[in-house]
């Protein structure tokens, strides 16, 4: 670096080759304070309040003739995919958007703070050979003490190596005596704004870092007044960054983190579209089914697939349809069988009453007695009805621990009212199990009933339980007519007989009662007949844990086994 002869003229500073080598400040207190201004200015964000009031928001949506808006247009639209696909999907892009917002800021405002506090630390080591020079005040190239404050500042400048976006400059009495050479990039002497400011504006007292822009750029400026015992008049040295260039480095990378956030929203919000649709396909079946569904053909049920929450959703919406069919089924059966069998007695009865002789006492007790017995077995035929009707009911079977030996014995006490046959125990089951001794009892003396109709008098029925390791076993056998195989699922149906020939009295429900209250117990009836060796009926009811502990006031005590009664 040369010394120009007038404040105007320009020389070009010799550079130095090599990393610049930064003093340490151990042991050297500095001479003037140094002061920083880092203060960040920001725009206030403004919070506009929308009006809802209705007339407001008619005028807003509505143009001249009456038409909607594009507002309207746009709202209904908007409203028109508000579906849960869509708000699910919405909801994921804004936190996935917000989530990426914000990482990004925050990286952002780290990294900037440590741009310029990196830009600080080099103003601060640069400043480091004020310190050195001005602690010994001896010129190292003569070794003579210092007469001028440009003789310093020029060596200062001479031994300063500029890094990119960095350039240096020395004022004096408002005109730049000192540049760097023509490789620095930063051109500090050719900013007038940033002159005027170290000539007019900075502190002549003390050292100062702080922002300064300018109608070029934004600096990050250090400027350190010299002023000498024999020069008091202060010559600036100015060291400062190109803040916009150091930045913009920075600037690219987070637009650049901008593009690939944009393209990940963009892949979330394909692969969430494909995703929520897959997730929410139960839902859509569910509704699809639903539509499907008339009260007059509730068969449909859902396709279940998987194993989640939705599936489970699945399963209890075809649970609840189950149910439903049930109750509709069995009513639309109880109306069928009143209409169908109460019409029949009703007419009979009618019919006898209109053609009767009242003045005939003998031909009024006929009718008396027939219309009695047609009430009664109407009677009879309703509380079949009644039955049937109540199995859909969530109570219509309550299950509690029953000792199946004592079960047993008390069926045979009251089957053996029912007819004068030989009555015996095949098995009894020692053992606890649980279900509703009330209807299995039911449902048992039914099957009682039945072999009696269709067997003799003095042929033996027999009634025995048995335990398995799944399920328990309860049945009636019988020496009557036998049923023929292409009758054996007939006659489980409704109204249906047999069809051996022999007429007994019944509607024909007793057996269509024994089902419904085996399956009401999750089991089934099982049928083991041929025609000429009688039949086997048999309850087969799967095990259902026991509860524990057992009390012996719950479950009785078991009899000692009995044999054959007479």
């Amino acid at each position: 670096m040369t010394k120009p002869d007038a404040p105007a003229t320009r020389a070009e500073p010799t550079p130095t080759d090599g990393p610049q080598a930064s003093p340490s400040r151990e042991g050297t207190p500095p001479t003037q304070p140094i002061r920083r201004d880092r203060l960040m200015s920001a725009e206030p964000t403004i919070l506009v309040k929308v009006p809802q009031d209705a007339k407001e928001s008619s005028e807003v949506d509505t143009e001249a003739g009456g038409r909607p808006s594009v507002w309207a247009q746009l709202r209904k639209s908007v409203r028109g995919y508000s579906s849960v696909r869509a708000r699910v999907l919405m909801a994921m892009l804004v936190l996935s958007a917000l989530g990426l917002l914000l990482a990004g800021a925050t990286a952002f405002a780290l990294q900037r703070n440590d741009l310029n506090r990196d830009m600080d630390d080099s103003l601060e080591r640069s400043f480091q050979e004020f310190q050195t020079l001005l602690a010994t005040g001896i010129d190292p190239d003569t070794l003579q003490p210092f007469v001028e404050a440009n003789q310093l500042v020029y060596l200062v400048m001479e031994r300063t190596l500029t890094q990119p976006n960095e350039g240096m400059m020395a004022v004096r009495n408002g005109q730049v005596i000192f540049y760097a050479n023509a490789e620095v990039e930063v051109r500090l002497e050719d900013d007038p704004e940033l002159v005027d400011y170290v000539t007019n504006e900075a502190p002549q007292d003390s050292v100062t870092i702080q922002s300064k822009r300018t109608a070029f750029t934004n600096y990050r400026v250090l400027v350190a007044p010299v002023m000498l015992a024999n020069d008091t008049d202060p010559t600036f040295f100015v060291l400062g960054f190109d803040a916009e260039a150091e930045h913009q480095q920075l600037n690219g990378t987070f637009g650049t983190y901008a593009l690939i956030s944009f393209a990940t929203l963009v892949l979330i919000g394909v692969v969430g579209f494909l995703l929520v649709g897959k997730l929410l396909d139960p839902i859509r079946r569910v509704r699809t089914t639903a539509k499907r569904i008339t009260e007059t053909d509730l068969s449909q049920r859902i396709e279940v697939t998987g194993n989640d929450d939705l599936s489970d959703l699945t399963r209890t919406v075809n649970a609840m349809l189950d149910r439903l069919e049930g109750s509709f089924t069995s009513q639309r059966r109880l109306l069928d069988d009143v209409g169908h069998e109460l019409r029949t007695p009703i007419t009979i009865v009618q019919g006898h009453l209109e053609l009767q002789d009242s003045q005939d006492p003998r031909d009024v007790e006929a009718a008396r007695d027939i219309a009695l017995d047609e009430l009664d077995r109407m009677r009879l035929l309703v509380d079949d009805l009644v039955t049937l009707a109540g199995i859909a009911g969530p109570d219509f079977v309550r299950p509690e621990p029953v000792n199946l030996g004592r079960l047993t014995d008390d069926v045979m006490d009251k089957a053996r009212t029912l007819g004068a046959r030989r009555w015996i125990i095949d098995a009894r089951a020692e053992a606890i199990a649980v279900l509703d001794a009330r209807r299995i009892t039911q449902a048992w003396l039914q099957l009682a009933a039945n072999s009696v109709k269709f067997t003799d008098a003095g042929t033996t029925i027999a009634l025995g339980s048995r335990k398995d390791h799944d399920c328990i076993r309860l049945w009636v056998r019988d020496e009557g007519s036998g049923i023929a195989r292409e009758d054996q699922k007939r006659i489980f149906e409704r109204f249906e007989r047999g069809r051996s020939g022999k007429r007994t009295e019944g509607a024909g429900l007793g057996l269509t009662i024994v089902s419904a209250i085996t399956e009401a117990h999750s089991g089934e009836v099982e049928l083991r007949s041929a025609p000429g060796k009688g039949a086997t009926f048999t309850m087969v009811i799967p095990l259902l844990p026991v509860p524990s502990p057992t009390t012996p006031s719950a479950v009785p005590a078991l009899p000692t086994e009995r044999g054959e009664r007479p």
